[in-house]
């Protein structure tokens, strides 16, 4: 299979170059900048890009790769710092200039191989402090802007190309289009990069394995899909357990019950635990704290199953890409967003392998295998929900009341978007509460009562997200439900944040 393979510099940004370039069937896969010329070699990428960062080349402690790496006579392209750093090897100079963060204009001059079919102009996201002041011998501009008179260039002959502006987000008019230049036409990469691949590849790794699996389900897609791939290759040897934490939707375990027994032939078993995870949370108030304390009673909950149903052997979990970005454990130098229950709430204690299938897979991937898998769409349209359950939608402690106007009003926003047709239209919809409260009148009557917010976004793969802008009615009948309907309930908002800055769950 051929592969594009991306050096981490740092950027935000970095995990969107490989989100993209799979979108047109290619393989990309992330590694730190300082990755081994024998390890990248090992890989055999068809190609290689830099990623943007936040560093300065001429600085003491900027992130460098290998030598040898400009040289693997393989193409390479350098997105923003990445572009600086190829200047820089080339014998070009680099300078400070005045930080320019957001749109500007590429005017193209060449519209050969890697803007090709561009056009004449296009919007381009910049995001950068330095910029090239000349260019290296070899290499001609390509693209310039108001501002940048090296906005694009190229080393033709030897296939290197550097551009100041990141092509990756959604900002950059044809940015998709000119990483799909440099994949398909300047590294002629193949497009063989498929779901149906992936599940014949993964079904057959998974039957080497020896020993029995035991599989924690959830009830949302990644997890339902991990337990369909590990029963289509080890079969009887799969046990899933879905463990009722106390932190659910409103009727949630029942539905999850029904779903498993109505539509999979796997061996399913329901634990309720909400007693124990509850009365670890009792007082507990840092979010990082509460998903910590939710992974490891996730795991006492698995062991104690394991020692008594097994033996096992595996646990299987439905950890993606982003979990692992996220988490501050993956393969670049990402810092810790937010510590995932699957990902960094694994106590060291734990005496079963881990078995993660979709590890490397987007949520967007994953909804394309449970496609084919023949996933019902009732399950395949659900809404995700995070592996801490509502303690990371209650702000502060988890308290009974927190947590049953957190159960009705999230249902309450599901409900009126099935109502409107818009449920199946948006990434994620619910309703989170804190210890802000907000004076009321009901009736003639002063009420002092909770705050709701009300968060609904648009994404596609979870890495960024945008509000959903609902029609102003459709708010409005989510007010009045949730304020008629929760004693303790006086004011709602709606949370108009993208991430980033925010993320999409409030902790």
């Amino acid at each position: 299979m051929d592969k594009i393979v991306v050096l981490d510099f740092g950027s935000q940004y970095s995990h969107l170059i490989c989100r993209r370039i799979r979108e047109f069937s290619v393989y990309a896969e992330l590694v730190p900048y300082d990755i081994s010329y024998e390890e990248l070699q090992k890989l055999n990428p068809t190609g290689i890009i830099f990623s943007g960062g936040p560093s300065s080349v001429y600085s003491s402690d900027a992130p460098i790769p290998e030598n040898k790496i400009f040289d693997m006579n393989i193409p390479l392209l350098g997105i923003c710092y990445g572009h600086q750093l190829i200047v820089n090897k080339f014998g070009g100079k680099v300078k400070r200039a005045n930080k320019e963060y957001g749109s500007s204009l590429l005017t193209i001059d060449s519209d050969k191989d890697l803007l090709n079919e561009i056009g004449k102009s296009m919007k381009a996201w910049m995001s950068h402090g330095d910029e090239a002041e000349q260019i290296p011998e070899g290499f001609k501009i390509i693209g310039h802007t108001e501002n940048v008179k090296a906005a694009a260039i190229a080393f033709e002959e030897k296939s290197i190309y550097g551009i100041q502006f990141h092509p990756e987000v959604v900002h950059t008019e044809q940015g998709t289009g000119i990483l799909k230049n440099f994949v398909l036409k300047v590294c002629g990469a193949k497009q063989d990069w498929t779901m149906e691949g992936f599940i014949d590849t993964a079904v057959e790794r998974i039957a080497k394995i020896e020993g029995n699996v035991l599989c924690g389900v959830s009830g949302g897609i990644d997890s339902t899909v991990v337990a369909l791939l590990i029963h289509k290759a080890i079969g009887d040897r799969l046990k899933c357990v879905f463990v009722n934490n106390g932190l659910l939707r409103l009727n949630e375990e029942k539905e999850i019950k029904d779903m498993f027994k109505d539509n999979f032939k796997v061996d399913f078993t329901s634990i309720n635990a909400a007693e124990q995870f509850l009365g670890k949370l009792n007082g507990v108030e840092d979010p990082e704290k509460k998903r910590m304390i939710v992974g490891e009673e996730f795991i006492h909950v698995f062991t104690d199953f394991a020692k008594n149903g097994g033996p096992f052997k595996w646990l299987a979990q439905g950890t993606l890409y982003p979990d692992v970005i996220e988490s501050g454990v993956s393969k670049g130098p990402a810092a810790v967003i937010k510590s995932h229950h699957n990902v960094g709430g694994l106590p060291d204690w734990l005496n079963l392998e881990i078995l993660e299938p979709l590890r490397e897979l987007y949520k967007d991937e994953v909804r394309k295998i449970a496609k084919i898998l023949e996933v019902p769409e009732k399950l395949f349209m659900r809404h995700p929900f995070p592996g801490p359950g509502l303690s990371v939608r209650i702000i502060g402690e988890v308290t009974p009341t927190k947590l049953e106007i957190c159960k009705i009003a999230s249902k309450i926003v599901e409900e009126e978007l099935m109502n409107s047709g818009l449920y199946e239209k948006v990434w994620q919809a619910y309703a989170a509460v804190g210890d802000d409260r907000a004076v009321g009148v009901v009736g003639d009557e002063r009420r002092y009562g909770n705050i709701v917010m009300i968060r609904v976004v648009d994404s596609v793969d979870a890495m960024t997200a945008d509000w959903t802008r609902l029609p102003h009615e459709l708010l409005e009948k989510m007010s009045n439900r949730i304020t008629n309907e929760i004693e303790d309930v006086t004011w709602v908002t709606y949370t108009i944040s993208s991430k980033p800055p925010a993320t999409i769950e409030p902790q």
